[in-house]
């Protein structure tokens, strides 16, 4: 399943040596003086990262040091793939679980490459599978993690609301899922006004996407994407530098089918179901208007502040339709507010939640498995901004200030009060090359979110 992860080697592996500055010193004291002086002479400290070739006899490569900054160090490994020379590596079968599952995953995306238009300069180098690994951990979260990528890397000519509709049926197919879609004005006749609304001046008809999985009796988890495929601002038009990047725009979409993927990859006793509500916010004659005000699936009316906040519209509708199951919980995903990157960076996910143990729950679980969010309140006082003169709520208050909590206080409105909810407002996107992390389309959250339903539901049989 991971192309550059090999059960065994053709010939001799070169062996790689993970360690950390407190390792170091027990592994000179071991070395033989000439490797000890090859390591005193380049300086190498183990810092994370950073690698280190021992030479062999004869011009071959006897060894490679890895820097560690601790067990769970997935990025020293992530660079390997490709800035080491050609050929097949191995863990000693004495390397800990946390390091060597840790390796194998950060090895698999590291040999990631998007190759639909372009093919790589090189292959990646391969790395044994090592013995103590969870491979079936890894190869979870490596497919995961390049089904993310290869969706947001996808540029909106071929990636629209059907082919992401396609692809989730592809994954449902895959799983024995059953999958349905609701598309065009067949919305309106189901109820689903806002879908309808955002995505009908496109000449590529909104849709909803729907996966179940499991067990009809089993617990109950509802996963949440906005898929908005290609974000244009619609009326309230963004600029050159606003569009660039807004093919990942349905970068939520992409995360809730890496949660599914995960998820039923592992069998996990939960009743499963996948919404993902897919348009293009574009710009026609029948586009929706500033001012606006609709009827959304819950009844309440939305006055449109302004038709970029395109995103929590479509979202409202299937968060609606999610709570009207009383799950156990409900996950969205969304590529939904600048202002949570403001605050946060690209790299840090916000994650609002209206229940405390659940939020506490999720974040102890990134820090367990090292995949980074950050609660941000829902500060009720904020509901003010979100007040119409003429409807119930307005999608975009008149004020710069706290967009991603105002953003996450509309959503909230449509979630059931007695449902745990967590909504992550992410970027999914690196905006430069990095080990392990190639500029483009990446995954946040996903090995979080999946630590923490297999812990809340892994267990139930």
């Amino acid at each position: 399943m991971l192309p550059n992860l090999v059960d065994a080697a053709e010939g001799e592996a070169v062996s790689l040596i993970p360690l950390s500055k407190t390792t170091l010193e027990a592994w000179r004291a071991a070395a033989v003086p000439a490797q000890r002086a090859w390591v005193e002479a380049h300086g190498f400290a183990a810092e994370s990262g950073r690698t280190l070739v021992l030479p062999g006899e004869g011009g071959r490569v006897a060894a490679v040091l890895v820097g560690l900054e601790g067990p769970l160090d997935i990025w020293a490994f992530g660079g390997l793939p490709t800035s080491l020379p050609a050929g097949t590596y191995a863990l000693a079968d004495s390397v800990e679980a946390e390091t060597a599952t840790a390796a194998a995953f950060g090895w698999a995306l590291g040999g990631y490459h998007f190759s639909r238009y372009k093919g790589p300069e090189r292959a990646p180098a391969n790395l044994v599978w090592p013995r103590a690994a969870d491979r079936a951990a890894v190869e979870r979260a490596a497919s995961a993690t390049a089904l993310v990528r290869d969706l947001v890397n996808t540029p909106a000519n071929d990636l629209g609301p059907a082919e992401l509709a396609t692809a989730a049926e592809g994954l449902a197919k895959e799983f024995g899922a059953r999958f349905s879609v609701i598309t065009g004005d067949e919305l309106l006749t189901r109820n689903y006004p806002m879908i309808h609304a955002v995505g009908r001046a496109s000449s590529r008809a909104p849709r909803l996407i729907d996966i179940e999985w499991g067990d009809p009796s089993a617990p109950k988890v509802t996963l949440v994407g906005k898929g908005v495929c290609f974000d244009s601002g619609g009326l309230d038009l963004k600029d050159a530098a606003g569009m660039l990047m807004m093919k990942k725009d349905m970068g939520g979409a992409a995360h809730a089918l890496g949660v599914a993927r995960m998820v039923m990859m592992a069998r996990l006793p939960v009743r499963l179901r996948v919404l993902v509500p897919a348009v293009e916010n574009a710009v026609s004659g029948d586009a929706f208007r500033p001012m606006d005000v609709y009827r959304s699936r819950k009844g309440l009316t939305v006055e449109i502040g302004n038709t970029d906040a395109e995103g929590r519209l479509v979202l409202c509708d299937a968060l609606e339709e999610a709570s009207s199951e009383t799950p156990e919980i409900i996950i969205d995903f969304a590529t939904l507010t600048g202002a949570a990157r403001v605050a946060l960076g690209t790299d840090l996910p916000a994650m609002f939640s209206n229940h405390d143990a659940t939020a506490d729950a999720l974040s102890a679980a990134s820090r367990r498995v090292d995949d980074p969010l950050w609660r941000l309140p829902l500060w009720q006082p904020y509901n003010r901004l979100l007040k119409s003169g003429i409807a119930d709520v307005n999608n975009a208050p008149d004020t710069r200030f706290g967009g991603a909590i105002t953003a996450a206080l509309f959503l909230e409105r449509f979630v059931a009060p007695a449902v745990p909810w967590v909504h992550i407002d992410l970027y999914a996107w690196n905006g430069a090359d990095r080990p392990g992390r190639p500029k483009g389309g990446e995954a946040m959250t996903m090995r979080a979110v999946y630590a923490l339903l297999e812990e809340r539901f892994g267990g139930r049989h």
